[in-house]
């Protein structure tokens, strides 16, 4: 099913190209790209550093601008957009978990939560203390990010993007700075997500998880080299590296 602009958490690129640098030394991060998610996929994105994995998502989540090309995003022309415009879009549809966290380090994991409710207008405060107790920090709540491991730290970056409901997830690198056990364990709360509705487009270096996406897009030198849909998508928690 081809998505279409109006689908919640659907997303379209049409010759999508981003460079970086200046005319005399150009770097040519995103070269022309057609891509299309659907809403409700769990999608994961491979390829070696370079290959312009990052600048997808950055993209798709407003924080950069193509230099060409067409994008929508949850039903929204992103295409030309001014910053200020990006920023709001951010605000209304996408929520972000990085690999280093990038926690609030002088906030509560409460507080780091409930902060995006007050920055984007969007959500409730109380459903911070609901996200915290599904990502299994009901005691943690009070404490400090320093006072945290990181797979704590990361659980509480995944409750601060989803306490505004937003249509689509974008992870980057989500579990790259954890040891594999509490890797699998934020897999899990990515795809708990994801079967609750949410369209989810994760960023990785690492094929083993690829297993639980829906599709695959395999990505080198700044294009799309192929996507691999998958039939019956592995539980999270059986997904090995």
């Amino acid at each position: 099913m081809e998505t279409t602009p109006e689908d919640r958490g659907g997303v379209r690129l049409r010759g999508v190209s981003k460079t970086y640098g200046t005319a005399e030394a150009p770097v040519h991060a995103l070269r022309g790209v057609d891509l299309d998610i659907e809403p409700g996929e769990l999608v994961v994105v491979l390829g070696p550093s370079g290959s312009g994995k990052t600048t997808l998502l950055n993209l798709i989540g407003g924080i950069e601008s193509a230099d060409a090309g067409r994008l929508t995003v949850a039903g929204e022309e992103l295409t030309e957009r001014q910053p200020a415009r990006l920023a709001d879009f951010r605000r209304q549809h996408i929520g972000f978990v990085f690999q280093f966290f990038n926690l609030v380090p002088t906030l509560t994991a409460r507080e780091n939560v409930e902060v995006i409710v007050e920055l984007t207008g969007r959500g409730d405060r109380r459903r911070a203390a609901e996200l915290l107790t599904a990502v299994g920090l009901s005691d943690r709540m009070d404490h400090f990010p320093a006072q945290l491991s990181g797979g704590q730290q990361q659980r509480v970056a995944i409750a601060r993007a989803l306490v505004t409901d937003p249509d689509l997830l974008l992870a980057d690198e989500p579990t790259g700075a954890l040891d594999t056990a509490t890797g699998r364990a934020i897999l899990e709360l990515v795809q708990r997500s994801n079967r609750e509705g949410r369209t989810v487009l994760m960023v990785t270096h690492n094929a083993g998880i690829a297993a639980m996406a829906h599709r695959v897009v395999h990505m080198r030198d700044g294009r799309v080299e192929s996507v691999e849909r998958q039939s019956v998508p592995a539980d999270a928690a059986a997904v090995t590296w």
